[in-house]
């Protein structure tokens, strides 16, 4: 029997009712789970014209088919639905425990649709599902929400909770949901999505055994992708110095974003904020996510008295680019401080550090005053200004409210040129990787089907030369500075990446462990038997299923495209002088994906993916 067919459940929040509901086995069969499923079930129930903050926008919260097992790598699962912050497809991911959990409660897939008439939460128990009042629990911060949630449902097995803050029920546009903690959905602003349908928290305890199609091939391929992650470089440097470690060789690259985007290079930043000084200076241990062989994670301890900290997560490589090198701030202690109020009152930390530093510009160059900003003072490199702002961007005060809306809203307000200095695709900020260093990274950026993104596919990783998958296709060295050959990179690396959010698998032990193992993993676990060829078609029907979604929404070919402040050449470090060809890669693009020239998915494309459905729809864009 195949994990895979377990249980959907539709949650109508308005009625209280919970009501279970089948899945064609063709969907099973070709979307599979995750962001995939989540994106073709959204096309069967919602209008892509609906408002994101309206109870009409359903909450899709998704398992991979591996979720539960102890396969590594396997502890991940989506919340899906449309941005309130661009507007389009949104999705977001996050490990720990929850997936898990959920998974063995024997539940595949929650659809959370309208809008409770009070505070709720979901209490999932072994398959039993309640909607419980959270009166209590509405206005407290993330942190104090999960610790009350456990008290309450403490037991003999263990409960994994998802929590919004205070950010998420003011409808922050970049409001995160936190979950135990440590790990975050944290992009696209699935948390003002909960918080507008009036729901706190989901709880999960889940302690049944996941059903395998074939016990003996998955213990076999357990065991092999266990040594395979074992003797990877990626496990060891993760390991041992975290996602950090990108910030020494970064720097060096090109890859670390300086000054909202305007600086080549700075040496000093490394030293004070990298993941080497991290190790030597405030964390403590690293955690792992449920089923996970590298354990990543950073705990931290913050012993200066500006800042103290008890134990407790830490800042990873993303918000020590967007609360420190973007900002200009090379105190750690501050920037860890910076990233726990992130995390208490529930915002992503990239799109709220970028509007940050998007701010700090406008501010430098006159568009806004300190009177205008409530009276902080937001030089470049003030974290104490900034930590404040947080709390009046979660609780939309002041300034703080048209903060609350991204940095996409903020500059077509300000005008006078401020749409210079923003940097977003599709109205979500760029993550922490300049494409001046990569050029493959930029036409990945511009091509992301929920914006600007570096987890919608597996580019960094290729072109960064951290793995090389030469069955698929792949060379094994790309020059980082250059846009010849970039955009058939980029095509298959989408298709892999893509298969990582639709099995709910992390993709830093995708890359540790190789395709190879995770097919056998995979196929063990569904019984679906799925070669090479037919793990790349599955990626590439979810590409294009939510492209189609986005065009739906409104994408067209004029939003593929990088802002001005990444086209703008730097003078200094690894990327100096160079930006990606954006004419040259998106024409092969195109041309390779299959996009007309509005950046439509053709007929031959449509009916080469099983997507023929699509194709009257599409039409009328």
């Amino acid at each position: 029997m195949s994990s895979i067919f377990s249980r959907f459940v539709e949650i109508d929040l308005v009625d209280k009712r919970v009501t279970d509901f089948k899945v064609s086995p063709d969907y099973i069969r070709d979307y599979i789970g995750g962001a995939s499923l989540a994106a073709r079930l959204y096309l069967d129930i919602a209008d892509p014209g609906v408002d994101p903050l309206s109870a009409d926008n359903p909450l899709f919260v998704m398992c991979g088919p591996m979720g539960g097992t102890n396969f590594p790598g396997s502890s991940r699962f989506v919340m899906c639905a449309k941005s309130p912050l661009t507007g389009i497809w949104g999705e977001s991911s996050s490990g720990g425990s929850l997936g898990a959990y959920l998974k063995k409660a024997g539940i595949d897939g929650l659809v959370i649709r309208g809008k409770a008439v009070a505070p709720c939460y979901l209490f999932i128990d072994d398959g039993k599902i309640d909607i419980l009042d959270a009166a209590d629990l509405w206005g407290l911060e993330t942190y104090s929400a999960i610790d009350h949630l456990r008290e309450i449902h403490a037991g003999e097995k263990k409960v994994s909770v998802a929590s919004i803050g205070p950010a998420g029920e003011n409808g922050v546009k970049f409001a995160s949901v936190c979950n135990d903690k440590a790990h975050h959905v944290g992009r696209t602003g699935m948390g003002a999505v909960m918080g507008q349908k009036n729901m706190k928290a989901l709880v999960v305890r889940g302690s049944g055994k996941v059903p395998l199609a074939d016990e003996a091939g998955y213990k076999q391929a357990r065991k092999n992708t266990l040594e395979t992650a074992k003797e990877s470089m990626i496990t060891m440097s993760f390991n041992q110095v975290g996602t950090a470690a990108a910030m020494e060789m970064g720097m060096m690259t090109g890859d670390v974003p300086i000054k909202n985007w305007s600086v080549g290079l700075d040496d000093t930043i490394p030293e004070a904020i990298g993941g080497s000084v991290m190790v030597e200076t405030i964390v403590k241990k690293r955690k792992a996510c449920f089923a996970c062989p590298i354990a990543c994670k950073p705990e931290v301890v913050i012993e200066s008295q500006k800042y103290v900290m008890d134990r407790g997560p830490g800042p990873e490589y993303e918000t020590c680019g967007t609360f420190g090198s973007m900002l200009m701030n090379l105190d750690l202690a501050g920037l860890s401080k910076a990233n726990e109020r992130c995390n208490q009152l529930g915002m992503d930390t990239i799109s709220c550090g970028a509007t940050i530093a998007f701010i700090m510009e406008a501010y430098e160059k006159g568009l806004l005053t300190q009177e205008k900003l409530d009276g902080l003072d937001l030089s470049w490199g003030n974290i104490d200004a900034t930590i404040e702002l947080l709390d009046n961007i979660a609780y939309r005060r002041g300034f703080g409210d048209k903060a609350a809306e991204g940095s996409a809203d903020l500059a077509a307000n300000l005008g006078n040129g401020a749409d210079e200095f923003l940097v977003t695709v599709k109205g979500l900020e760029l993550p922490m990787h300049d494409p001046r260093g990569f050029h493959g990274m930029g036409l990945a950026y511009m091509m992301s089907t929920r914006g600007a993104c570096h987890l919608q596919h597996s580019c960094q990783a290729v072109e960064q030369g951290m793995v090389a998958w030469d069955d698929a296709g792949l060379e094994e060295d790309y020059e980082g500075p250059s846009s010849d050959g970039k955009a058939e990179m980029v095509f298959i690396t989408e298709n892999i990446g893509q298969m990582a959010n639709t099995l709910c698998t992390c993709h830093f032990v995708h890359w540790a462990i190789g395709m190879e193992n995770l097919i056998d993993g995979f196929n063990a676990v569904t019984g679906l038997g799925y070669n090479l060829d037919a793990f790349m078609k599955a990626g590439a029907r979810a590409w294009v299923l939510k492209r189609s979604i986005g065009n739906l929404m409104g994408i067209t070919a004029e939003d593929d495209r990088l802002p001005a402040r990444v086209l703008t050449p730097l003078e200094d470090g690894g990327s100096e002088g160079t930006i990606p060809d954006m004419s040259l890669l998106k024409r092969e693009y195109y041309q390779l994906r299959g996009l007309n020239e509005n950046g439509i998915p053709s007929a031959e494309l449509l009916d080469s993916l099983d997507l023929g459905f699509l194709k009257e729809r599409l039409q009328a864009v």
